[in-house]
């Protein structure tokens, strides 16, 4: 089974501050709830067998709005709910989506947080791969708002993330450092599996990279593949998400020559 997991459970506290009031970020929209990030991340070119959505944060809402606008995907979409979004980090939601289909028999997973827009053609190249994916893309990597990867000397990947949106720090002497694009494809199952359980209890009440690093570190750089995301957006804001429509349209434009 080909899986899409997305987790939206958070309080979205620097979005919600940018609006002025309360908001569940990955339904905002300006026109339409397909103009949301939900919409636009779930219907991404390339189906699956199951889309599982882990909600926290105006859970009711989510539920609501999925029931009567996502329809369409009938009872493919996996509904989790996370009572600790408020009090656990966001590795708690991935835990939650993975323990929701472990039991599946799994043939690839396609994570992707639910804060994210990116363009057709570079989700399809994750969905198309037959390997493992990382990806990354061209932002500046800034502190205050990226989670970067680099590879250390004997070319192991490494994820930095400061969830205080202060300072980065790499440790060691390193290859190269980039920008994450903060989706990530897992096409072994048994690896997939094995990391989970290999992940203490505690652990995943920390950041989803918990799990990311546990997979993908143990990897060789031949194991997988990385994607670099043609057009990409983190909507940590409004401002961030009103990027994202000229982003589309000069997408289409260059479709269309």
């Amino acid at each position: 089974m080909k899986i899409l997991i997305v987790t939206v459970a958070g309080l979205s506290s620097r979005f919600r501050e940018s609006l002025g009031r309360p908001c569940l970020k990955c339904l905002y929209q300006e026109g339409g709830t397909e103009k949301s990030l939900l919409y636009r991340m779930l219907h991404q070119d390339g189906t699956f067998d199951f889309y599982v959505i882990v909600g926290g944060f105006q859970y009711e809402e989510l539920k609501k709005t999925i029931a009567r606008d996502f329809q369409e995907f009938g009872d493919k979409i996996l509904l989790v709910r996370n009572e600790h979004y408020a009090d656990y980090g966001s590795g708690y939601s991935l835990y939650l989506g993975l323990k929701r289909i472990l039991d599946m028999d799994l043939e690839e997973v396609i994570f992707a947080e639910g804060d994210l827009y990116v363009d057709r053609e570079s989700f399809r190249k994750i969905y198309d791969s037959r390997a493992n994916v990382i990806t990354c893309n061209r932002e500046a990597i800034l502190a205050d708002q990226s989670v970067a990867f680099y590879f250390d000397q004997a070319e192991r990947v490494h994820y930095l993330y400061d969830t205080g949106h202060s300072t980065l720090e790499i440790p060691e002497p390193f290859l190269g450092i980039f920008n994450s694009g903060q989706i990530w494809k897992f096409s072994d199952a048994d690896h997939l599996r094995q990391a989970f359980f290999r992940i203490r209890e505690k652990d995943w009440q920390g950041t989803n990279l918990v799990l990311v690093q546990e997979y993908f570190g143990s990897l060789e750089r031949k194991d997988y593949e990385i994607v670099c995301l043609n057009e990409w957006v983190n909507c940590n804001t409004v401002s961030d998400y009103r990027k994202i429509e000229p982003q589309e349209r000069k997408t289409e434009q260059k479709t269309n020559r």
